[in-house]
């Protein structure tokens, strides 16, 4: 290790529910981890104005809120949380290099990847504005703030056809706006949909493009612009005489379009990841569940879970991360021989 390189035991990527979690977790071991805040801290949860669904809080509570109790916790126990943005992990050496945007270099015994996915966006008019006031990535999260409005579903795949399904539970309506005829989503969730469309619950839009999103922070979505063409991709084609532009009036934008997880620095890394960027853990009954194909380094949170993206499943994984960390740092001091022992083994030599 040179001079300008800082040692840590563990660090953890990331501000959001699963690298809180690990925080708390690893402080409680006296692991002393040194926590990430990258360019979103607190992660998604700070989008989300009311969090209702995390056990413990039967009033709700606000997602910044939570999130800076979990913060104060962690502090609490011994983490050190510091802004950084980690660009590359270097696991070819031990310890692990990790190198930060702002030129700092970390070396660590353990890395926990908890540094979380960024939910797409249009980027259209209204939409940043209108994030968290009626605008939202999360149906399970935010759907039923708009019980008993119009709502406005955008995107073709399984997440769109998923959140559209279970706004049904709130809407009175449901349109479901997808910028070309067919469906990239599997067979099972375009005939769930279709039940609900003969049902009356939804309505689907097709060759369909969201435009702009109409509204204020104090009173929300009221209403949006949209776009029509037969041939598809209407934004595409907005000088067409083919493509019509709509008003409609609804209470509600559900942006269902993906994520990306946040894993670009472990492209260099032996870390399996999938197509789309997500972390491939080893899985397994018992231990290790978030453990990577690099020993010492382990994923949780929405970096691993592309499926339920929940605060309380982040929660968990970052929980199980900790303590998979916490029993490869304790194997890793076991195997490290003691002064004593290397003196012992030198006076047999």
């Amino acid at each position: 290790m040179t001079d300008n390189e800082e040692h840590h035991r563990l660090v953890v990527a990331g501000t959001g529910i699963a690298g809180l979690t690990a925080a708390i977790y690893a402080g409680r071991s006296n692991n002393d981890p040194l926590v990430l805040e990258g360019d979103e801290p607190g992660g998604q949860l700070t989008l989300t104005s009311e969090v209702e669904n995390y056990p413990g809080f039967p009033e709700g509570i606000s997602g910044p809120d939570l999130i800076n109790e979990m913060k104060e916790q962690a502090e609490q126990f011994g983490a050190e949380l510091r802004h950084g943005i980690v660009e590359r992990v270097d696991d070819g050496e031990r310890p692990f290099r990790v190198e930060l945007s702002n030129g700092d270099i970390l070396t660590c015994d353990a890395f926990i990847a908890a540094s979380g996915a960024s939910a797409r966006t249009l980027g259209i008019p209204g939409e940043d504005d209108l994030m968290g006031y009626g605008v939202s990535t999360c149906a399970t999260c935010d759907g039923a703030f708009f019980r008993g409005e119009d709502m406005l579903v955008v995107g073709g795949g399984d997440a769109a056809c998923e959140e559209a399904h279970f706004l049904t539970k709130f809407a009175d309506t449901v349109y479901l706006a997808h910028r070309r005829e067919e469906f990239r989503a599997e067979d099972y969730w375009i005939e769930k949909v279709q039940e609900k469309v003969d049902e009356g619950e939804i309505e689907i839009l097709r060759n369909t493009e969201l435009l702009e999103i109409h509204g204020s922070a104090e009173a929300g979505v009221d209403r949006v612009t949209l776009a029509r063409n037969d041939a598809g991709y209407p934004s595409e084609n907005l000088d067409d005489p083919g493509t019509e532009r709509v008003e409609m009036d609804v209470g509600a934008v559900f942006v269902a379009i993906g994520h990306t997880p946040n894993t670009g620095y472990l492209a260099d890394t032996g870390v399996e990841l999938d197509e789309t960027g997500y972390i491939q853990t080893q899985g397994g009954k018992g231990g290790n569940q978030t453990a990577t194909g690099v020993p010492g380094l382990f994923g949780a949170g929405d970096v691993v879970d592309y499926h339920y993206q929940q605060a309380v499943t982040a929660a968990g994984m970052g929980c199980k991360a900790a303590i998979d960390a916490d029993g490869y740092l304790e194997d890793l001091a076991d195997a490290q021989p003691t002064a004593e022992s290397e003196a012992q083994a030198e006076a047999d030599d």
